[in-house]
């Protein structure tokens, strides 16, 4: 159990919380805790081994909860508040018991009013109150004024080495630009350098950090229990998307999509083109996706690599299972307000963000 029973508000009113899937799932019995509250734009959380758990706020903030104490940690990078644009992920380095390193995505300040997608890496000092030996690892190429779809999340691999996600930034054509990084999953080794296997190293102007391309806003990204990347991304009005991400690959935007502009346009071409990946998953209409958690079943052994996606328009968590993907369950509360992010604990707990609610909550077995 993670000690932070000291920032525990109450056990829900309304009491136990059955989730009932199909049979083929059997049944699944938990309760929601409440960990965190008070929270001004919570944007990601990360639960840390040994107990404790830092949460960054958009604003700019990186706070630390020990159980006892709420820090602000200082040491955070200048970020440009603008829009979605702010202090977004934050991912340990599997070795964070030891080595205190971790890695933080960014709206990087960029000319005059620009910004763009960054990602640093520190290590967190001993008493849990500062950032150490911060290293920005890279940062987009130029980006632009507007102030969307940065995507931002950040995950280490197997072998160590990190991808970043990033939204077209408003900006539609340029997913499908390999000279810019906007609408790409980007690939880079821990120190910042360019992987020699990346698939577009030596193509002649193609950014070398690029692993993948045609992406519109990703924002939640995860590895599934065989190590493989996965992304969910808000598609338009409609054609919100879950995708297994492959080196190289295209996935059409905005050449294909299922779902629609705004205004009620078509997007591009229709729905499928050759050479463009297909989703794995997609929702129409849009539950506009945030953090996606492949579950390791360490607590819940029915959802072992179950995937669970955060809506931040309808107010849940969709659970997917099966190949091919389809949602198989949804757990809505009032604590399910607007998720922002999802993750598991060391412990095998269920950690997710209400921006809604302003707090941070976790799911575990009952009783």
């Amino acid at each position: 159990m993670v000690a932070l029973k000291g920032f525990f508000t109450k056990l829900l009113c309304a009491g136990w919380l059955i989730l009932a899937q199909t049979a083929a799932y059997g049944q699944v019995s938990y309760q929601i805790e409440p960990v965190l509250d008070g929270l001004d734009t919570p944007w990601a959380v990360a639960p840390m081994p040994g107990g404790g758990v830092l949460v960054t706020l958009r604003g700019g903030a990186l706070n630390y909860y020990d159980g006892e104490r709420r820090i602000s940690v200082t040491g955070v990078p200048k970020v440009a508040v603008r829009g979605q644009g702010g202090l977004l992920d934050i991912t340990l380095a599997r070795d964070f018991a030891t080595s205190r390193r971790l890695y933080l995505t960014y709206a990087k300040p960029q000319g005059l009013r620009g910004s763009g997608t960054a990602v640093a890496s520190a290590q967190l000092s001993a008493d849990g109150t500062r950032l150490e030996k911060v290293k920005e690892l890279f940062a987009m190429k130029k980006g632009s004024r507007g102030g969307r779809h940065f995507g931002s999340r950040v995950v280490e691999a197997p072998d160590g080495s990190l991808f970043l996600t990033i939204g077209d930034r408003g900006d539609r054509p340029s997913a499908q630009d390999l000279t810019r990084h906007n609408g790409s999953v980007i690939r880079i080794a821990a120190d910042g350098s360019v992987p020699e296997d990346n698939p577009f190293v030596g193509q002649g102007d193609a950014l070398p950090e690029i692993w993948s391309y045609g992406h519109r806003n990703p924002q939640g990204a995860a590895l599934d229990l065989r190590g493989n990347l996965w992304v969910a991304e808000h598609g338009a009005r409609g054609g919100d998307e879950v995708n297994f991400v492959r080196g190289g690959a295209n996935y059409g935007w905005p050449v294909i999509s299922y779902g629609r502009h705004y205004s009620g346009a078509k997007i591009g071409e229709g729905t499928a083109k050759a050479g463009m990946e297909q989703p794995a998953y997609y929702w129409d209409p849009s539950i506009a996706p945030s953090g996606l958690m492949i579950y390791s079943g360490a607590q819940f052994p029915a959802w072992r690599g179950h995937f669970f996606v955060g809506s931040l328009k309808f107010g849940h968590i969709a659970v997917l299972a099966g190949d091919p993907l389809k949602e198989v369950a949804q757990i809505k509360t009032d604590e399910t307000l607007r998720v922002r992010d999802i993750v598991e604990g060391p412990d095998g707990a269920i950690w997710f963000i209400s921006v809604g609610q302003g707090s941070v909550y976790r799911i575990v077995p009952k009783n």
